[in-house]
């Protein structure tokens, strides 16, 4: 629940109270309560709920609740009418969990961490994401998302957009840029540490690495993620549920995508660094963007919006812009990852249908991944990985090179086959008659 404090001046008082009187909601006039005598303090409690569609009431009837508004938590209220508050906000027919748009910007920025806080809690939860990819323990990668404070940030970017907030917009965008740049600074160095130190061998391929691989590209599931995240973040932010959970989810969709940046530079290997680097900004893209969706979805607009203004136009200009941008590069790269994925689909395709014919009969397909490298900087073949189970002496020497024939006869595209095979071998059942045998045997025996 919320408490209401609001100053108003004395000409506006009755209509104030004709509007609190007609909401069966109950209240407090403090008089003289400034310096200057013609103002009252007037205070209610009310559902979190009814915060927004009260304070909107009293705005349409002329009260200016910008020189002095105060929204504070409450734990309980003991009034004659608040129950029935309740029973309409909470339980009824005007049951919504939305929170007014003042209580989103505050909630928001309490999410904000001085610098020194926010830029050290964020290159010690790359320096983890780090370790957790070179060691390939998701557990690792995980515990560093526990710490990292990206949430904050985001859902500030998104809330300033959708209110038009400068402010907030540029304070959201500048300590994302930021921080992504010192997790990667940080990648750098501890993975420059640990190739130094002779800890992890410099013949190392990375990209075999399970959990660096999966983050050397954006994909459709990655985006997926990102974009969820977002959302759920402005869900939370807007509706008084906890945002503290979803801040795990944030990061994981951010941070290992920036500790992969820092490892594909320490490992001098561009592809990957280009390739992580893209996965990072498509899903911090994602992330803000989703954020916005969300809370423009829910009804939040800036404060002037429903004024048609000659000046509105220049005004919204800086949030129009950062809302281009984010579009333009979603749709980009969503043209690169839609190209990934129908490959993808379509190696899978022709590698299941392979498998099931005649003359691999005898194969099991297990897994198939495609590896495409989105980054056209670097020409690169992509990697088809097929894994299949054999029985145990059975020999298919030409399956990678029929499997990529057949591959670029579809697709048109020049793949690398890597075939892994799991041999297996199966007892044969005893026949009906040898089983007869052995039971007469016995018999005769006894």
């Amino acid at each position: 629940m919320r408490v209401i404090k609001l100053l108003v001046p004395e000409d506006q008082l009755d209509t104030v109270f004709d509007i609190l009187d007609g909401e069966n909601i109950d209240f407090v006039v403090t008089k003289d309560a400034t310096e200057r005598r013609d103002r009252s303090l007037v205070e209610f409690p009310l559902p979190t709920q009814a915060v927004e569609f009260v304070l909107r009431k009293l705005r349409e009837a002329g009260i200016d609740d910008h020189e002095y508004t105060i929204i504070a938590s409450a734990e309980t209220a003991k009034t004659e009418h608040y129950h029935e508050l309740e029973d309409r906000f909470v339980a009824g027919v005007e049951e919504d969990d939305s929170v007014a748009p003042e209580e989103i910007r505050a909630k928001a920025l309490d999410m904000y961490r001085n610098a020194l806080t926010y830029y050290s809690l964020t290159a010690f939860s790359a320096i983890v994401a780090a370790a957790g990819l070179l060691l390939d323990s998701p557990a690792v990668v995980v515990g560093a998302m526990v710490i990292a404070p990206q949430v904050g940030s985001a859902l500030i970017s998104s809330v300033g957009m959708v209110l038009d907030d400068r402010r907030m917009m540029l304070m959201g965008i500048r300590t994302q840029v930021v921080g992504f740049t010192i997790a990667i600074v940080g990648a750098i160095a501890f993975g420059w540490l640990l190739k130094v130190g002779g800890f992890i061998p410099n013949a190392l391929d990375v990209t075999t690495v399970g959990q660096i691989a999966k983050r050397i590209s954006p994909g459709l599931l990655s985006v997926s993620v990102a974009f969820c995240a977002g959302a759920a973040g402005a869900f939370g932010l807007a509706t008084a549920l906890p945002v503290s959970l979803v801040g795990v989810m944030i990061a994981a969709a951010l941070v290992p995508a920036a500790a992969a940046v820092g490892i594909g530079i320490a490992w001098g290997l561009p592809a990957v660094a280009l390739g992580a680097f893209l996965l990072l900004v498509v899903n911090a893209v994602a992330v803000n963007l989703s954020g916005f969706l969300v809370l423009w979805y829910l009804g939040y607009r800036p404060e002037s919006w429903e004024r048609a203004e000659v000046g509105a136009v220049r005004r919204y200009a800086p949030t129009a812009g950062a809302l281009f941008v984010l579009v333009g590069i979603l749709l980009l790269v969503g043209g690169v990852v839609g190209g990934s994925v129908a490959l993808e689909n379509d190696v899978n395709g022709v590698v299941t249908d392979a498998v099931q014919s005649d003359e691999y009969q005898q194969l099991t397909l297990v897994s198939v991944s495609t590896e495409v490298n989105t980054i056209q900087l670097f020409d690169e073949t992509p990697t088809v990985s097929v894994v299949v189970g054999r029985p145990s002496g059975e020999q298919y020497p030409d399956l990678a090179d029929d499997l990529a024939a057949r591959i670029e006869e579809t697709t048109g595209e020049r793949v690398v086959v890597d075939v892994q095979y799991n041999d297996h071998s199966r007892s044969e059942p005893e026949s009906s008659e040898a089983l007869g045998g052995a039971f007469s045997g016995r018999s005769a025996l006894v």
